[in-house]
Order: structure tokens, then sequence, then C-alpha cells
């Protein structure tokens, strides 16, 4: 179970400040609950865990099996919450150099559509060339215009090998349940499909077949992925205490923070594999909470690798930064130092030490020096990087984020500034209307 260590960042408020907007935040804590704040028509997410039937783990399974005996590739097409979230659970089970690593069976899983960049599409046909494969469309319009170009773009590909009349299996569409361009054309033309909920937005769906389809194809168990989410739900649910409550904790302390001038926040990981688990969850936050001219700045940073490129400004910068460290515990490795007779790099002191342990004191290490040179510091530790650990976390974050959103007076499950940018791009490539 996950642990919230706020020690660190509790010299930079003052107990008053924490103490006023604990009770506030018992009171969003509530309201979430209850689904009577803004946005209710999409808390399809909140209670998810504990409802996902059997039948629907079951077919996901199957479908997975099917599609692990027939293909080497399965290409994932969407964009934000339509891969994010099942990229971020991939990226931190896999092994780091999957695509090399002779002993992984499973599909190799690629994406597309979640950029326009004309280079990676055309390498990606190039290696589909090579390879047998298989599709997941994710969409609840069919229209997003990054995944419906890359669509078009595969689904060609796949006539071009297969044949038009030999692909409707390699297709499955997960989109709206009625209505969309999607939806409309997997009845029409016979692909496998899977509902997104009307009441869950794309940040929110890892839990979904959004994310459940891909994490099973690539080989993960997704009941334990679940099982995760559902003991956080169980546990966020029935505290009601902001001091124990490790979603009401963080919120509380994020807002302190916010309100005091630190406007950005930096996720720090040390586990290269978390990468993508940080872009998942700049999504959550960004989307999320950046509206009405409020909201904390969500970036990341991979230690200690971005040390040497970041930890200048962190340390000695402008101080509107604070951290919040993802701590894991444990390392599934066992590599240790070795000895040098010679010792020309000066590093006999630690051999025989693990790299994890290296790794563990320059973690605590970094954590004192920029605490002390006045960036505050939230530690989330977990004890390993597992299904069960990453479904935990997935909660976690969906739930905080929407008190927090609360907290600062937005709607955190809209995201109106998105289509902003869409209408200027319609407009300049001619699109009626536009």
């Amino acid at each position: 179970m996950i642990n919230i260590d706020i020690s660190n960042a509790l010299p930079f408020i003052s107990s008053k400040e924490l103490s006023a907007i604990e009770e506030e935040i018992k009171g969003h804590h509530k309201l979430l609950l209850a689904g009577t704040g803004k946005g209710s028509d999409f808390l399809g997410w909140l209670r998810l865990p504990s409802l996902i039937s059997k039948e629907l783990i079951t077919r996901i399974t199957e479908d997975a099996a099917e599609i692990q005996s027939h293909a080497d590739v399965f290409v994932v097409i969407g964009i934000g919450g339509s891969y994010l979230g099942a990229r971020a659970v991939i990226e931190a089970l896999s092994h780091n150099f999957s695509l090399l690593n002779p002993g992984n069976l499973n599909p190799h899983i690629l994406y597309a559509g979640n950029n326009l960049g004309e280079e990676y599409h055309a390498d990606l046909l190039g290696i589909l060339d090579q390879y047998s494969y298989s599709v997941a469309v994710i969409s609840k319009s069919g229209t997003t215009t990054e995944p419906a170009i890359a669509f078009r773009i595969v689904k060609e590909h796949l006539e071009n090998k297969y044949g038009k009349l030999n692909i409707a299996n390699k297709i499955i569409a997960i989109t709206d349940a009625r209505k969309g361009a999607l939806k409309q054309m997997a009845d029409k033309e016979g692909y496998k499909a899977y509902v997104i909920p009307d009441n869950i937005g794309g940040r929110y769906s890892v839990l979904t077949p959004v994310g459940l389809l891909p994490v099973a194809v690539a080989g993960f168990d997704i009941e334990k992925l679940i099982s995760g989410a559902r003991e956080m739900q169980e546990r966020l649910f029935s505290d009601l205490s902001p001091s124990t409550n490790p979603a009401m904790i963080y919120t509380a302390m994020r807002n302190v923070l916010y309100n005091n001038g630190k406007t950005i926040e930096l996720l720090v990981n040390y586990r290269p594999n978390l990468f993508y688990f940080s872009e998942w969850w700049k999504q959550l936050f960004g989307e999320s909470e950046g509206k009405e001219n409020k909201g904390i700045y969500p970036s990341s940073a991979s230690f200690t690798t971005d040390l040497h490129s970041l930890g200048q400004y962190i340390q000695e910068g402008v101080r509107d930064i604070f951290e919040t460290v993802l701590s894991v515990e444990n390392s599934s490795g066992n590599l240790n130092i070795p000895m040098d007779e010679k010792d020309a790099d000066g590093l006999n002191y630690i051999a025989g030490k693990s790299i994890s342990e290296v790794n563990k004191k320059a973690e605590e290490g970094t954590t004192l020096a920029h605490v002390e040179g006045g960036v505050p510091n939230i530690r989330i530790t977990v004890p390993q990087v597992d299904e069960e650990t990453l479904g935990q976390l997935i909660y976690f974050f969906e739930f905080s984020c929407a008190l927090s959103g609360y907290t600062l007076g937005v709607n955190p499950f809209d995201q109106p500034g998105v289509e902003a940018y869409k209408k200027k791009v319609f407009s300049l490539l001619g699109k009626k209307g536009y």
C-alpha cells in the first residue's frame, strides 16, 4: 500500500493554513462521493474498480490471447488519455529493452495517432511491413484529427498487406456505445468493439478497455491492476480523516503550497520505466486543473538523469516549485558495483553496494539539498512496481485530482480549452464551417 510523507513540505506552510484547507477538503470529499459537485456527469471512474464485471475481464483476456497468438505487433491508435494510461502501465512493467529482449514472447506494443509526425508514421509503416500485426483504434468520436489520420493510414496498410476482405479480425474499435464515426465504421465493417462509458473522460479511462486491452495484450495481469485500484478505492472512500486519508493529505498540501506561490509541481521518479507514468499524470492534472486562469502547472523529471540538466534550476532558480517524489522501496534487479584494484575512478568506497542502494542515497541526498534550497518535498512511497501497486497509484491520483480540482473551484472533468487550438487548425486547413 502506498504511503505519503509531507514532513519535508510542512516547514514551508503554517499549521493554521493546513487546518483550514483540511476542513474545506473534507467537504469536497463528501461532495465527490455524493456525486453532487461540478462535472458529476463524468464520475463513472469513481466506483469503477469495484464495478468492473468478471465477464468484461474474461472477454478482454480472451481477445488479448487471440491477438498474442497471431500478432508480433499490436498498434494502439489514440492520443491523450486514449493511449497514455495504457502506455504508462506497460512501460512501467516492461523490460527496459523489451524490443531487443528475446525473452519477450508477447506482441510489441507500438503507438500511432499520438502525434502528427510524418517521419514517425512513415517509420511505423516500414516496421509493419515486416511483422504481423493487429490494431486497436481508440476514440469516442472517431474524428479526433491525430488518431483519425493514423487510422486511415494504418487501415490502408492493412488492406494492402492482408486484402480488404481479411482485416476485420485485425481491428478492434474502442469507442462510444451508440454514436460517432468510429462506432458506425465498426458496425459496418464488422470490427470487434469495446465501449468507452459515456460518464468517463479519456484521462480517467485507464481502467476501462481503453487501458485494459493493451495492457493484457502486453502480457500483464489486469485483474491485479484492478484489484490494486479497488483496494485504494476502499481506502479513500472509508477514511474520512484529512490527516490519514492519503488523497486528502496530498490535495491539502499541494493546494496550500499553491496558495503560497508554489505554482509548479515537479513529479520526480528515480526509475526510467516510470517516465510514461509521469506523462499520464501530467495530462491528468494539467487537463483537469488548468482552467479559469488557475491551476498548478504539472511538470516532471527523471532523476538522477535530469539532475544533470534541471538540477541547477531546481536548486537555485525561481522559488515557485515543489516536488512530489514517487519513491520505490524495492528493486527487482541485483546488480552490485565491482571492486577495482586500481580504483582510478575512486569508486571503491561503494564497491559491493547495489546500484539501487546508491540510487536510494541519491534520492535522499537530493531531497535534503532541494529542501534546504527552498523546494518543498512530498514523498509518495510504494513497495515495488507491479500491477497491484500501479492500480493503487492510478486510482490515488485520479481521486486526488478530482479533490484538488474542487479545491481550486474548477470542474476537473471538462477541458474547454482543448478545443481552442483545434478550431484554429481546422480553419488553417480549410475545414468546412471553420
